[in-house]
């Protein structure tokens, strides 16, 4: 007499989304979410502290009364000046309300990653290009307060800083994952000194602050 057995469907491997066709997602590391978190909240609190006080300067002004900004340290260290230039507002608006929003998008970003979210391709890709657009941008407005408006902002300073950090980490992870083509000795090199470029970046700025007001410094 034969025996008939019924497969426990349930127990059976269930087609993963990749195995059916689907688009290969990506989730990232602990580390990777945190630094998004934490360089996009730095981002947002440098862009609130300079929309608050571009909108005091602007009531100042309809006053007719003055207002300096609490990091308007001296003539080089001026927020006031990069504030009231015409750089300052590159778009019609204020800058740091374009921060607001974008530096916002990456905390989420940061924080659905840390709650196991996984993303595709074109995912990682749009925002790794979003934050090359605020990397050539933080370095127009760089070359502009260095050059043309004589003047630093430290908060502004503080954006950059995050900025950079986060664009870098990011083209890491789409380079090791295959989302961006790069030889093998590339991915490689952001396997294991993917710091190295951000610290890099950052260092040529420092220098170029220091060399560009050396007597000031110095004095």
């Amino acid at each position: 007499m034969s025996k008939t057995t019924v497969k426990d469907v349930s127990m059976e491997p269930q087609p993963s989304p990749e195995r059916a066709g689907a688009p290969r997602r990506e989730g990232a590391s602990r580390a990777l979410a945190l630094l998004l978190v934490i360089t996009g909240a730095a981002g947002v609190l440098a862009a609130w502290v300079i929309t608050l006080d571009k909108f005091k300067l602007l009531e100042a002004e309809v006053k007719g009364e003055t207002f300096t900004p609490g990091c308007s340290l001296n003539p080089v260290v001026s927020c006031g000046s990069v504030m009231q230039s015409d750089q300052a507002s590159v778009f019609g608006f204020p800058n740091p309300m374009l921060g607001l929003v974008t530096y916002g998008i990456v905390v989420c970003v940061g924080m659905s990653l840390l709650a196991g979210a996984r993303f595709p391709r074109w995912y990682w890709l749009t925002l790794n290009a979003g934050m090359l657009f605020g990397t050539v941008f933080c370095a127009w407005l760089m070359y502009q307060s260095l050059y043309r408006i004589n003047a630093l902002c430290l908060w502004c300073c503080l954006a950059w800083v995050a900025t950079l950090v986060m664009f870098w980490y990011v083209t890491s992870f789409n380079v090791r994952n295959g989302f961006l083509p790069a030889p093998g000795w590339l991915k490689g090199f952001f396997g294991e000194f993917t710091w190295v470029l951000p610290v890099l970046h950052v260092g040529v700025i420092g220098m170029l602050i220091l060399t560009r007001w050396w007597t000031f410094w110095t004095g």
